[in-house]
């Protein structure tokens, strides 16, 4: 007579398996961790050099069309016929009045055109873009009149208004 008892295998994975295909996970990711980050910092140092260089574009354009630096000049004191005076003051003030807004030969600002009084600008067509080393839009304007210029602490943006340099403000 033939017995019919059979062995009953059971079906899984042992600690040790699991434990194997733990480790190997764990040091696939340490692998691959440090290059995600690699790639993060590439895109912050990638948009702020766009962001430098856009904002130098549009102070350079400013200084060929008006003889000065944006900021080393008031903004205030036109009479605008299809907008509003736009009042800055000498520094960032002036600085972000007479990019965003258009301007007339003397950097007075005003918020509409006008083709015989203010025809130039606008440059900026948002507020100054935030500072990805810095993460803060914030704008120090100096004019020391030093190439050269050092970052503060601020965070954001430095700008020369005489020599018209322009950084990074880490």
């Amino acid at each position: 007579m033939k017995s019919c008892i059979s062995g009953v295998r059971e079906i899984g994975f042992t600690l040790v398996e699991l434990l194997i295909v733990v480790i190997i996970l764990a040091i696939l990711a340490a692998i691959i961790m440090p290059q995600f980050q690699a790639a993060t910092d590439d895109a912050t140092q990638s948009a702020y050099d766009t962001n430098i260089a856009n904002i130098r574009a549009a102070v350079d354009l400013y200084r060929q069309q008006h003889n000065n630096y944006p900021g080393a000049a008031i903004s205030s004191g036109g009479t605008c016929i299809n907008g509003t005076a736009v009042v800055g003051a000498i520094g960032e003030p002036a600085f972000i009045a007479q990019l965003k807004n258009y301007t007339n030969a003397t950097g007075q600002a005003c918020t509409g055109t006008d083709p015989n009084e203010f025809k130039y600008g606008p440059y900026l067509k948002d507020d100054l873009p935030t500072n990805p080393l810095g993460t803060v839009n914030t704008l120090v304007v100096v004019n020391t009149g030093i190439l050269g210029l050092t970052s503060g602490s601020s965070g954001g943006w430095r700008f020369d208004s005489i020599t018209g340099e322009f950084i990074g403000d880490e």
